[in-house]
């Protein structure tokens, strides 16, 4: 029994692991509609990484070839992954950079008075791209820890309710402290050059990443309270 449920549980902590960046792309994206749609989003999101995790597992022999070699260019090999992490990696940087230019560089009397409310529909498939990345990405790397089909189905559905129900505080924290959007938005953006990196081969070992992302979450509580305190 043990046999699976280590795997099970570790694949899982994985999963939650990288579904944080997911969470905080939705989250960041639903501050930009209506409040009665914010939970609209954060479900459909999710739920749809769900359902495509769960649907590319039964192509899983297809996921697997995306990581043979395609062709290559000035000596580095480029396969089918290294392509989706690569334009997964540049969508991030880009989303990410321009949300932190208009959160800090455009002044308010430059701004529109009552800005437009983003549509839904395009908001939703800006987190379908970015949960194909993920989702792709989550895949091959389940497939290294475990070879059972039913472990990694089960650490699927189990990660998303847990993501489910982490959605709406962490969106809800993130909303109430903007200089922590700042930050998730940074976090972001370091997803995105590390997809990039390991799309051409360099990879960043993903507890560095994390590690430098709690860091800076601590620093950022810490200055947070001694406003207040100050206050």
């Amino acid at each position: 029994m043990a046999d699976f449920i280590i795997p099970l549980l570790s694949l899982i902590a994985l999963e939650v692991i990288l579904g944080i960046d997911n969470i905080i792309f939705i989250s960041i994206l639903a501050d930009k509609l209506p409040e009665n749609q914010r939970d609209k989003l954060r479900f459909w999101g999710i739920g749809l990484a769900m359902v495509m995790r769960l649907g590319l597992l039964a192509f899983i022999s297809w996921i697997l070839k995306l990581d043979k070699t395609l062709f290559s260019f000035f000596e580095i090999d480029f396969s089918g992954k290294g392509l989706i992490l690569i334009l997964g990696g540049l969508f991030l940087i880009y989303k990410s950079t321009k949300e932190i230019y208009h959160k800090t560089e455009i002044n308010k009397d430059d701004a529109p008075v009552a800005p437009k409310n983003s549509s839904f529909k395009q908001l939703l498939s800006e987190v379908i791209i970015l949960d194909i990345v993920f989702s792709i990405d989550s895949i091959i790397t389940a497939v290294g820890m475990v070879k059972e089909l039913w472990v990694m189905y089960t650490a699927g559905i189990v990660t998303v309710v847990i993501m489910l129900f982490a959605s709406k505080p962490i969106s809800q924290f993130i909303t109430k402290h903007p200089s922590f959007k700042i930050l998730a938005l940074c976090f972001l953006m370091m997803i995105g050059v590390a997809l990039l990196a390991e799309g051409f081969h360099f990879e960043i070992p993903k507890g560095y990443i994390y590690f430098s992302m709690a860091f800076a979450f601590l620093v950022d509580i810490i200055q947070m309270k001694t406003v207040q305190k100050n206050d």
